[in-house]
């Protein structure tokens, strides 16, 4: 199975074989770990790979429920997921972004940027809408308290617990494909930037049992990031659409606003009256002042560094706004000028320039070839 067309061969081992055939290379491992389940004796081990470990079955008036909780063996699910991550964003591209590419004639800039925002629009769609039937289906939005009550929420249903560590995986699977894609070094600090903050906080909800409130913020920022990359692909598409940035921009305040208002509400207020106090590793209990105050302070400060730059970024695109209405100005005030210099020597009448005197100017005879 072969995701990119061939134009050259390179020796196996070299740096330009392993870009061309990354995603093939990962394919045949995911097939591998695929087969392993056909035997006994390797099954248990490929379903560490496949299937989310640490299963809790009881009993309740609903009848049998299996909850999940998480610790080392979820390295191996993140790792096969990571693998599958790599293979879809290679399908992305090759089937999806590198056609439009092909009749757009983007530059070299605009193409870095263009494959980045159709990748990351898939992802932010897929993942918004997974993460709103989430909400909807455990009944968190209905019910808001039950974001910080019964703390600590240490039991995860399966599509809770799969839907983190496929988000673990992805942002992970982002790492080497700064390398596979051939990002340039400029590009690098940024896309590592959001790399990492989304790593950051996505683990921390998820070791800390703050699962349910990062559903709701991981829900917030998919779909204010998802209004920013399709306002880039239209932009790239025609430069003229760029009222898609202005309701993206007034999402990204609200996400910011909401953001800090819950997290405020949860942690600052709901697990401060909480009743389980105090550290506890073997429940899962991180209630404690510290991590409270650790939590808030890392969640106003990436938020405040975003506003920060938003609003850098906004003022750069009104300065520049301004810069060409100013030149439209000047240029709108030349042309009258140069009618008027043009006509000066005469006036035209019946499509013929006639001198101040009345007489028609004297032409030149032009010479044969």
């Amino acid at each position: 199975m072969a995701f990119r067309r061939r134009n050259k061969s390179y020796p196996f081992f070299s740096q330009e074989f392993l870009i061309q055939n990354h995603a093939d290379i990962v394919f045949s491992l995911v097939i591998f770990i695929l087969i392993g389940l056909m035997f006994e004796a390797t099954a248990k081990t490929a379903i560490l790979f496949i299937q989310p470990q640490y299963n809790i079955t009881t009993l309740s008036l609903e009848g049998e429920v299996t909850t999940y909780h998480y610790g080392w063996k979820d390295c191996a699910t993140i790792l096969f997921y990571f693998f599958i991550a790599i293979i879809l964003h290679a399908v992305v591209q090759e089937y999806l972004l590198d056609k439009v590419n092909r009749r757009l004639h983007l530059s070299k800039s605009k193409n870095t940027k263009f494959n980045e925002s159709g990748q990351l629009c898939v992802f932010h769609l897929v993942s918004s809408v997974w993460s709103f039937y989430i909400l909807i289906t455990e009944g968190y939005l209905l019910h808001p308290s039950s974001l910080w009550e019964n703390y600590p929420h240490s039991h995860l249903r399966f599509q809770v617990k799969f839907f983190y560590l496929t988000q673990l995986a992805y942002w992970l699977h982002a790492l080497p494909e700064l390398y596979f894609q051939k990002v340039r070094k400029e590009e690098i600090p940024r896309q590592l930037q959001y790399i990492c903050l989304y790593l950051l906080h996505t683990s921390a909800a998820y070791l800390l049992n703050l699962n349910r409130v990062g559903l709701v913020l991981l829900f917030l920022q998919y779909v204010s990031e998802l209004g920013f990359h399709i306002a880039r692909l239209l932009y790239f598409t025609d430069e003229n659409h760029q009222k898609m940035f202005n309701l993206w921009a007034t999402s990204f305040v609200f996400t910011r606003m909401a953001t800090l208002t819950l997290m405020f509400l949860a942690v600052g207020f709901g697990l401060a009256r909480s009743e389980n106090q105090g550290l506890d590793l073997e429940m899962g209990n991180f209630n404690t002042v510290l991590i409270r105050m650790a939590v808030l302070l890392v969640v106003c400060l990436t938020q405040s560094w975003l506003l920060w730059k938003f609003i850098r970024f906004q003022l750069r695109r009104w300065r520049e706004f301004r810069h060409e209405q100013t030149v439209r100005k000047k240029t709108t005030t030349k042309q009258p000028l140069r009618q008027l210099k043009r006509d000066s020597l005469g006036h035209h009448e019946n499509g013929i320039l006639k001198a101040e005197n009345g007489l028609s100017p004297r032409t030149k005879k032009l010479k044969s070839p």
